[in-house]
C-alpha cells in the first residue's frame, strides 16, 4: 500500500496473509512496513470505509446499527474514541449487574455512586465525540447527496441528527444532562435491572428537509442517503491527513442502480486502492474491472479456499 517515491505518510506497506497452519487451520499475519503487527494497532495506521449489503439497513433497521457505524467511524477520526467507549462499556456493564442485585435487595443504592461517575464521565465524553462527528460530516454529506442525487438535493437537504434520552436543557453540559436524567430514572432503573439512559440508547436519524427518512422515503431513496453516507465518510477521513482510507465493498452494485454505480464506480477509480468482492464478476460495472485486477477464490481438492488471479 502506497508508492516508494510518495510522502512519508503514504509509505507504510501493509501486509495481511492468511497463513495456514501445521494442524490444517487459517490464522491472520499482519505486518507493518515487515514488522509483525495485532490487528488492533491498525487503527492508526490504516483506516477503512466498509459498503456492504447489510449497510442497506442502516437507515431502516435497528439503532444499533447505527450506533455502531457511528462509533466505528468517530473512532478511525479520534484515535482517544475507542478508550472512551470501552470505559462506558465496563462502567455500564458493572452498573447493570449492580442494578440486579439492588433489586434482588442484595445491595444498596449507595454502591452505584462510584460506577455512576465513572458512567458519566465517559458516556458524556462518547455522546460530546459523537456530536462532534456530526458536525463535521454535515457538509460532505450533502455535498455527495446533491453530487448523487442533484433533484432530491433540490428539494431537502440531506442531515443527519442526533436523537438522545438525555437532552441538554438550556445552559446543561452534557455530563448534566446525563446525571439529571439518571436521578429521574433512579426508581425506574431499579425496578427493571438495568440502566435506562445514555449513549447506549442513543440513537442516529437520517433526514431530509427535516423529516424522517426512515418514515417516508422510498428504498431507492435510502440508497442513495446510504451511498451518500459512505461517500462523505470517505471524504472527511481523507481530510484528517489527505490519506484516503482503504475502500471495501461486498457484492453491493447489484444492489445500485446505473447511476449510483456510476458515482461509485468514479470515486473507486479516483482512490489508490480498493477491494471489491462479489459473488458474479458481471455485476461489477465493466469501467471498474478494465482498471482493476480480479482473482478469484475456488475450493480446492483438500476443501480449502485458494486464491487464483481471474481471466
Amino acid at each position: 500500500m502506497g508508492r516508494p517515491d510518495g510522502p512519508p505518510d503514504l509509505r507504510d506497506a501493509i501486509e495481511v496473509a492468511l497463513v495456514r497452519t501445521a494442524s490444517g487451520g487459517v490464522r491472520k499475519r499482519i505486518r507493518v512496513n515487515g514488522v509483525p503487527r495485532r490487528a488492533a494497532a491498525l487503527a492508526g495506521t490504516l483506516r477503512t470505509v466498509m459498503f456492504a449489503p447489510e449497510d442497506m439497513l442502516l437507515i431502516s433497521g435497528s439503532p444499533s446499527l447505527r450506533r455502531e457505524a457511528l462509533d466505528a467511524l468517530a473512532g478511525q477520526r479520534s484515535p482517544g474514541y475507542a478508550r472512551y467507549l470501552t470505559a462506558y462499556g465496563r462502567a455500564l456493564q458493572q452498573r447493570n449487574g449492580l442494578l440486579r442485585l439492588i433489586r434482588e435487595e442484595q445491595a444498596t443504592r449507595d454502591e452505584l455512586r462510584f460506577w455512576d461517575a465513572q458512567l458519566l464521565e465517559s458516556g458524556a465524553a462518547v455522546r460530546e465525540e459523537r456530536q462532534r462527528l456530526l458536525t463535521a460530516l454535515a457538509e460532505p454529506l450533502a455535498a455527495a447527496h446533491a453530487e448523487i442525487a442533484p433533484d432530491e438535493a433540490a428539494g431537502g437537504r440531506l442531515e443527519l441528527a442526533y436523537s438522545t434520552n438525555a437532552p441538554q436543557a438550556a445552559g446543561e453540559s452534557v455530563r448534566d444532562a446525563l446525571a439529571r436524567r439518571l436521578a429521574e430514572t433512579a426508581d425506574k432503573e431499579v425496578w427493571n435491572g438495568t440502566t435506562l439512559v445514555g449513549p447506549h440508547r442513543d440513537d442516529l436519524v437520517f433526514e431530509m428537509a427535516g423529516r424522517p427518512l426512515a418514515t417516508f422515503a422510498s428504498r431507492g431513496q435510502q440508497r442513495t442517503a446510504i451511498l451518500a453516507f459512505k461517500l462523505a465518510e470517505l471524504d472527511m477521513l481523507t481530510a484528517v491527513d489527505t490519506r484516503p482510507p482503504l475502500l471495501l465493498l461486498d457484492d453491493v452494485f447489484s444492489e445500485l442502480d446505473p447511476d449510483r454505480r456510476a458515482h461509485l464506480v468514479r470515486r473507486i477509480a479516483a482512490l489508490p486502492q480498493a477491494f471489491v468482492t462479489t459473488t458474479t464478476l458481471e455485476d461489477i460495472d465493466p469501467a471498474l474491472r478494465s482498471i482493476g485486477t480480479a482473482w478469484e477464490v475456488r475450493p480446492a481438492a483438500d476443501g480449502t479456499a485458494v486464491l487464483e488471479r481471474g481471466a
